[in-house]
């Protein structure tokens, strides 16, 4: 599945919200920008746009970034590296916003990101349309393939299973009787990204598995917050082989899980 289907299955997935702001939202939109962006909580419809000269930009990990004016303020959006310069007038899909979200890469954190399957000059024909940018999946939710293991150094010392609770190696090796069943798990945050999809996505690890084929390395979705290097305790359903689509799988993940 393309890029761009799985932004339609994301933005779908966003409840829109702010629906007693319909005012403030409509003369939003026909600026060209959502009512969030002005300060507002409504989430951005399928289809909108925002259009506005670019003030700052930067790349990053095969992305580029860019802070752009539109006529109610200024929006952030990342897209696959493209060619943009200070001054070019673009226009932005309102795609993926994501609340809070801190690039490592750039060790920058920002309030409202979009990540778009496309940004495009004004005037000019969509890139994604006519075969130009490519972007690759947004790094809050990296295409994990079949291990889901995150880039960073695996964790080494030990961390016991809590009561009643098993460790991450035994989740994957028993994987497939555990399917469908609650697990508990404890593990050291490795990875925090928090809004996406309308719910946090946490990875764990407890010191068990193996780093090559990724069996270190627990996913888990929660509406609960934490931050890396906390040690939690995690209870929630195991799902295995989930495809949310476009390259974005996990063997095992544990969803809707309550942390403690």
């Amino acid at each position: 599945m393309h890029l761009r289907s799985f932004v339609y299955v994301a933005l779908i997935l966003f409840a829109a919200a702010g629906c007693s702001r319909q005012e403030g939202a409509a003369s939003a939109q026909q600026a060209g920008v959502p009512s969030h962006a002005s300060g507002t909580s409504a989430q951005p419809q399928a289809g909108q746009t925002a259009t506005g000269t670019v003030v700052e930009t930067m790349d990053a990990a095969s992305y580029t970034y860019v802070r752009v004016k539109t006529a109610t303020g200024e929006i952030w959006a990342a897209t696959g590296q493209f060619k943009v310069a200070v001054g070019d007038r673009v226009v932005v899909p309102l795609e993926m916003p994501a609340k809070d979200f801190h690039s490592p890469s750039l060790n920058r954190d920002f309030p409202l990101l979009y990540f778009a399957s496309h940004i495009d000059r004004e005037g000019e024909a969509p890139a994604a349309a006519a075969g130009g940018q490519t972007p690759p999946p947004a790094p809050m939710m990296p295409a994990h393939g079949m291990t889901g293991a995150p880039a960073t150094e695996p964790l080494t010392a030990k961390i016991p299973p809590p009561d009643g609770g098993i460790s991450i190696a035994d989740v994957w090796t028993r994987r497939a009787a555990l399917a469908g069943k609650i697990v508990t798990v404890r593990g050291k945050v490795v990875k925090f990204n928090g809004g996406i999809l309308d719910r946090n996505w946490i990875h764990i690890q407890d010191g068990t598995g193996d780093p090559k084929d990724g069996t270190n390395d627990l996913a888990i979705t929660s509406q609960g917050a934490t931050k890396v290097g906390d040690i939690i305790t995690v209870s929630g359903r195991l799902t295995v082989n989930k495809d949310i689509g476009s390259g974005y799988k996990y063997a095992v993940i544990v969803e809707d899980a309550t942390i403690r």
